[in-house]
């Protein structure tokens, strides 16, 4: 008996749905525990699993036009369902309607809803029937409500970026979050150029698509792949998961060989051992992070790696640690942020976050920048960064520090997801004043 993926699937979706567990973990579980299953089960859970998430809001528009019962008065199995099969219908052509309807309705009935299954069947005929004509909000009327619903973007998200940037870049990184993204990976520079290729070729023997950067020598996007984990080298450290946006906040760090190294905010890592590969066996890096879980990731890391020069400590940023003080010849400060840079690959974010989050997340980080700045040594470097496109996470941010702090600015840069490809980030260095005055 095979087990069924659709199964598979509404269990999944109901843990991120209805359970409000993260979905990127929820899905690495279970891609990790049914991995047995053929690549194209585990394609296909991986495909509606995040293609649901990402365009639920118009979903729901799409089933509550042809449902008198709306999303939110359904029962969760049965929303789930509709939802899963709705995604099938509108942007899955390799899927049938009739398969899509036919599942669908075979699945209420598997999970004890066989007096719904004419409702259900009801639905999704009816979407099918008529998925050409569906009556969209018009974008003339209103560009927001048009935006949040072509898009499956939060109306308050939408209204926030269209002031920050306008109609046009809007619309493209609301684009650009959609669009599938292939895994983005670092290969250690130190990695010798005929190793480089030998892995290069067996990546396409596997079947894997590898494709270079043309922004940075050492990155590389993989395609046809469903866990890295399979990927040929990565237990022995040749490939570290990062992506280009957090490639570049190290570049920007102008790390010099010998330098002492501060991450005060490490997990799960990708940022230390790049900044680990940059000191080239010299200096020393320090990873710190909020709790044993945080550091054993990074510790993980290291000793795939195999780099020496890191050292790992649990450490709550917001909490001043005296014997650092004018430590650390680059102090990197990539702090917890609202996420909305990393939407395309976390698409449940959007529904998490709420605009009242944005300022108690942007206090904390103004909490940790005051600490941390202490920990860098007059001349040195601090970096902060954010995998976020938020003003007051980002540009706020950087006027507190440039009010508050005894530092100048050298640059900053924002990547937003659409037009640069990579994650949404943002980061800007500061060098630390060589005089006292200025600190608060």
């Amino acid at each position: 008996m095979t087990t069924n993926t659709r199964e598979i699937l509404l269990e999944m979706l109901l843990e991120i749905l209805e359970h409000k567990k993260y979905s990127h973990l929820v899905m690495k579980q279970v891609l990790d525990k049914y991995a047995y299953l053929d690549r194209k089960d585990r394609a296909f859970i991986k495909r509606i699993g995040e293609g649901t998430i990402e365009h639920l809001i118009r979903i729901d528009y799409v089933i509550n036009t042809f449902s008198r019962t709306k999303t939110d008065k359904m029962k969760p199995v049965i929303r789930t369902i509709l939802r899963m099969s709705t995604y099938q219908i509108l942007f899955m052509e390799a899927v049938p309607d009739s398969a899509a309807c036919n599942e669908g309705v075979k699945l209420a009935v598997r999970k004890g809803f066989a007096p719904l299954k004419g409702f259900v069947n009801g639905v999704l005929r009816s979407i099918s029937r008529n998925k050409g004509s569906i009556s969209y909000p018009n974008r003339e009327d209103s560009l927001e409500e048009y935006l949040s619903i072509t898009y499956s973007m939060p109306l308050w998200i939408v209204r926030m970026w269209l002031a920050d940037y306008g109609e046009e870049t809007t619309e493209r990184v609301l684009k650009g979050l959609l669009q599938e993204r292939p895994v983005t990976i670092r290969i250690p520079e130190e990695l010798p150029e005929e190793e480089k290729q030998a892995w290069i070729s067996q990546m396409k023997k596997e079947g894997i698509a590898v494709k270079e950067s043309n922004q940075l020598a050492y990155a590389y996007y993989l395609s046809n792949i469903n866990s890295v984990r399979e990927v040929p080298g990565f237990a022995e450290g040749k490939l570290i998961v990062q992506d280009l946006g957090s490639m570049e906040v190290v570049e920007m760090a102008h790390i010099k060989e010998g330098d002492r190294v501060l991450d005060v905010c490490a997990a799960p890592g990708g940022k230390t051992l790049h900044a680990a590969s940059k000191l080239k066996g010299t200096g020393m890096v320090e990873a710190r992070d909020i709790s044993d879980y945080k550091i054993g990731l990074i510790r993980e890391n290291i000793e795939r790696t195999g780099y020496k020069n890191i050292q790992t400590r649990v450490w709550d940023a917001t909490n001043p640690d005296e014997a650092a003080f004018e430590s650390a010849d680059v102090v990197i400060a990539d702090l917890p942020c609202s996420g909305l840079g990393v939407i395309g690959r976390k698409g449940d974010i959007k529904y998490r976050i709420t605009k009242e989050d944005l300022t108690d997340i942007a206090a904390l980080q103004r909490n940790i920048l005051k600490t941390v700045s202490a920990y860098v040594k007059k001349g040195g470097l601090l970096i902060y960064s954010t995998c976020t496109i938020s003003r007051e996470e980002n540009q706020e941010n950087r006027d507190y520090i440039l009010n508050h702090l005894p530092f100048v600015l050298e640059e900053e840069k924002v990547l937003l997801p659409g037009i640069e490809p990579s994650d949404g980030f943002y980061m800007a260095r500061f060098c630390k004043k060589k005089e006292k005055a200025g600190a608060e």
